[in-house]
């Protein structure tokens, strides 16, 4: 239509309504291209508050089982300390020793929520978050829990854990784990041991099993290793604490989660 108004007025000779015609033109393509480019904004503030929402729900259930775990590797390790002044006493309650023993070479792990953040990463979308988000935190967040996840798979595989549930019989194992083994949150994640320690094992029984993990000095030896392991866990989980408080603060989040 407004082509062949431009052309009939070419042919008329008529300048100022072919100067017109093009002015309208070129308002109506920049107006198009306005309404795009508001509309196009509009959507990224969307998809942008949406990413929002669903990392701090990532990033919110992560706070609890992070803080579990670390909660829980604070239990190994005073199962650790336990078990090995047990060790250095021959008159040590031997029920004690291999309660505390067995817990020493226990282990968890709880992946984080990544599926938001892989999204974001992969579709280029990270300029989509708040400025404050954007920096090294989150990312740090994410590398940093796959390298305590390495960590933890140490504790896992550790010559420690091997050598002691190779001594302690299998029935003494099961009934640890019946009556003295892990707790477990709403998000189903180990967060702890049982408070109250039930164990349904005949003493004789318990004797004979103190008696040879005292008698093996790899037990002795191996224990302190995995105290070094259990600690940097620790650390390293103490840190993803911090770093994730410091992430829901910057995606609007509560800063004090604890």
């Amino acid at each position: 239509m407004i082509l062949r108004r431009v052309i009939e007025h070419v042919k008329e000779q008529n300048w100022t309504a072919v100067a017109l015609d093009f002015f309208i033109v070129v308002v109506g393509v920049f107006i198009g291209i306005q309404v795009a480019n508001w509309n196009e904004a509009r959507g990224d503030r969307a998809l942008g508050e949406d990413y929002v929402q669903r990392l701090r729900a990532d990033l919110e259930r992560d706070f609890v089982a992070t803080s579990d775990i670390l909660n829980y590797y604070q239990a190994v390790r005073d199962s650790i300390v336990e078990a090995d002044r047990l060790l250095s006493t021959d008159d040590g309650d031997a029920r004690q020793l291999v309660i505390a023993a067995y817990r020493a070479s226990e282990f968890a792990s709880t992946p984080p929520n990544r599926a938001t953040w892989d999204q974001i990463v992969s579709s280029g979308h990270l300029g989509l978050l708040p400025d404050g988000a954007v920096g090294s935190d989150l990312s740090e967040y994410y590398t940093f829990d796959e390298s305590n996840a390495v960590t933890i798979s140490r504790v896992e595989g550790s010559s420690y854990r091997q050598a002691v549930r190779s001594i302690i019989p299998l029935d003494v194992q099961i009934a640890i784990r019946e009556g003295c083994s892990d707790v477990l949150n709403d998000f189903l994640v180990i967060a702890g041991f049982m408070n109250e320690c039930r164990l349904q094992v005949d003493s004789s029984v318990l004797t004979a099993t103190a008696e040879k993990l005292r008698s093996d000095p790899e037990i002795s030896e191996e224990l302190r290793y995995q105290y070094s392991r259990v600690a940097s866990v620790i650390n390293n989980s103490t840190g993803n604490v911090v770093l994730i408080e410091r992430v829901l603060a910057s995606l609007g989040g509560s800063e004090e989660k604890s």
